[in-house]
């Protein structure tokens, strides 16, 4: 099986109305454009979100201008040049295909086939449980005839049907209609590779909208696709690299070069930010992916392909510092176990996580991202992101951790059972539940005077709990308001002024456990208040006095990373700033010059002879100190790597 290292992603969906589809498509040419960005794998469509195939298909619709079978000669043109090629079939949406079989569309719980406004790719949506699941199975048994590198099966979200044959099933299986949906979709990826395992072909594999632990049996690689100026953002990478890494498996960092999002035919990024994407990527471990979206003719768009090659230049120096490197990490932040689910239902807990990503790489901080059910027991410090609650099973392993010296930052909810009655470990936490907080808004305010940290009262904007020492030192208080946020007949109470404490805590600290008495994560994902950020600077000092990195003068919009290939360890250092532009536009035009850094690399105990930065080799002063190796780096603009073996 290829494992890709600069890939190129083609969107190529293409509406039935298009009257020259493929008309002046050279393969060769466009192959050999590929070649030239550097690329040794592409994906592209035998079939699109639209329902339009772009083989010779017995089962499915080719696409009604399409003379001949563009995917068998772009897959032969690529594969003459050393370009390895997956299929790409869109398995959630099949617009044409729904159009002439309503009884494969998903029937929404209020009773819809059409979700409104139909001015979205989603408007239709597939039922995998109707005759549509063995269909898809048609189409990929008609690629498998074909010498494709692998499969990449798009959109496959779990839409919940209330259709004929979902609503008897769930009846029988007892669950609601989210539920079965789930279970519909584990369905049939668990289908799909089956299908591919029988076939004995050692292909790449990847589900995208599924999460990573119900693909992991079949799945042979993992994606992050994430185009941040069209809906992701600048931190989402950040955060879920440093999930999809944990899983043990090669991975893709998906970024488009699109100005905004998907099907932009006419825009295009700045090269800072598409350079930005790669070396972020490259920095926890994911080689890059950059989408196109494919001209229906078949037009060669020159700028866009000199953008990558230029770009991927640039990375490819890098790369002798990046194969196989894997990233090294003392904190693990523990997100609630609905986070990855996409959902509307997950929003909380999708915007806690983002919080404490962003609070957590904004202090430098060198973490992975977990689900409750994975190890971690190897890091130092966990983060528990605001809605991380136990069961029996949690319990015990996070009893089982502290026992063995490990430290705990807990913020909301998390710590409750599952219910929300109570702290499920009373004693090691230090504190009693007390219910949710009355106060809209509720303020803190330090016990004792810290610097770096106003001393007033501090608005917490989000609701939280309210809790009281039971044996905890607190750390902060909690302050009211004279009264809530309210309209009471009369007025609209909008001035609320800090009144007095009101005993309860807002922080407190029981030996190896600090609580957050509010959602420290989806406060700052909402509010970015440097105050609380400091806070939890603080508490994560008391926790790792020594930490494994520590970057002086680098600005808080930087960003850390250090991976480890032997006894060679890198220290991957950003300084970009997304710039806000327009209504909706975060633009990265150039990366920003800083100077004067001060570095602090701590690797227990082992020696080092040389520092240097790469690619170019510069030497760069250090000296041991505290425990590790101070380094000097006189400058840098927009990234540097600093190599210490």
């Amino acid at each position: 099986m290829h494992i890709p290292k600069f890939a190129v992603f083609y969107d190529f969906h293409t509406m039935p109305a298009c009257p020259d589809v493929g008309a002046g498509f050279d393969c060769d040419a466009a192959a050999e454009q590929l070649k030239r960005c550097g690329a040794d794998f592409t994906i592209f469509a035998a079939r699109c979100n639209l329902g339009m195939a772009y083989y010779d298909t017995k089962t499915g619709i080719r696409h009604p201008a399409l003379k001949y079978d563009l995917f068998g000669r772009f897959l032969e043109a690529c594969h003459k040049r050393g370009i390895a090629v997956s299929a790409y079939m869109n398995v959630g949406l099949s617009q044409e295909e729904g159009l002439r079989h309503r009884d494969w569309l998903t029937v929404s719980p209020e009773g819809e086939i059409y979700r409104q406004p139909c001015n979205v790719h989603e408007y239709r949506t597939m039922c995998y449980n109707s005759p549509y699941g063995d269909h898809v199975l048609a189409m990929i048994d008609e690629l498998l005839e074909y010498p494709v590198d692998g499969f990449f099966f798009d959109c496959l979200t779990p839409h919940p049907c209330i259709g004929a044959e979902c609503i008897r099933e769930m009846r029988e299986r007892k669950m609601n209609p989210s539920e079965f949906a789930w279970f519909s979709q584990k369905r049939m990826v668990d289908r799909i590779g089956r299908k591919i395992k029988d076939s004995r072909r050692d292909l790449l594999l990847y589900y995208n909208c599924v999460r990573p632990t119900d693909q992991l049996e079949w799945s042979t690689y993992l994606e992050y696709e994430c185009l941040p100026t069209g809906g992701w953002g600048y931190e989402s990478l950040q955060l879920n690299a440093r999930h999809l890494r944990t899983f043990g498996k090669p991975m893709l960092n998906m970024t488009g070069r699109f100005h905004e999002t998907w099907g932009d035919f006419g825009g295009i990024r700045t090269r800072a930010s598409l350079l930005y994407d790669c070396i972020t990527g490259l920095a926890n471990t994911l080689p890059p992916n950059i989408g196109d979206h494919f001209h229906p003719r078949g037009d060669l768009n020159h700028a866009v392909y000199d953008l990558i090659a230029d770009v991927y230049g640039e990375v490819r120096r890098l790369m002798p510092w990046a194969d196989g490197a894997k990233a090294v990490a003392e904190v693990a932040m523990i997100q609630p176990p609905d986070t990855p689910d996409n959902s509307l239902e997950a929003v909380p807990s999708i915007y806690s996580a983002q919080g404490w990503g962003r609070i957590l790489c904004e202090l430098k901080c060198q973490f992975d991202v977990l689900l409750p059910h994975q190890d971690f027991t190897k890091y130092k410090v966990i983060v528990l992101a605001d809605r991380v609650r136990f069961d029996e099973t949690l319990k015990e392993r996070i009893r089982s951790y502290l026992a063995q010296g490990g430290k705990i930052i807990s913020s909301g909810w998390s710590g409750l059972d599952g219910s929300g009655t109570h702290f499920v470990l009373p004693d090691e936490w230090g504190a009693e539940y007390l219910g949710e907080s009355p106060h809209d808004p509720a303020y803190f305010r330090l016990a004792e005077k810290t610097e770096g940290i106003p001393d007033m009262p501090v608005t917490l904007y989000e609701k939280g709990i309210s809790m009281r020492a039971a044996g905890a030192e607190i750390l902060a208080e909690i302050v009211a308001p004279y009264y809530n946020r309210q309209f009471d007949g009369e007025h609209y109470y909008s001035y609320l002024p800090p009144d007095r404490k009101d005993g309860c805590a807002a922080l407190t600290l029981a030996g190896q456990v600090a609580h957050f008495s509010h959602p420290v994560g989806f406060g700052y994902y909402k509010h970015a208040q440097v105050p609380v950020r400091e806070l939890v600077g603080n508490v994560l000092k008391r926790f790792l006095p020594e930490p494994l990195l520590e970057v002086r003068g680098l600005p808080s919009f930087g960003r850390t990373a250090v991976t480890r290939q032997g006894n060679r360890h890198m220290i991957w250092l950003t300084a970009f700033v997304p710039e806000r532009r327009g209504e909706k536009i975060d633009m990265i035009e150039e990366g920003c010059e800083v100077s004067g850094l001060e570095i602090v690399l701590r690797l227990n105990g082992q020696k080092v002879s040389r520092v240097y930065t790469a690619p170019d080799c510069t030497e760069l002063s250090f000296t041991e100190v505290d425990g590790g190796y101070k380094i000097l780096l006189p400058s840098m603009k927009g990234y540097a790597v600093v190599v210490a073996e």
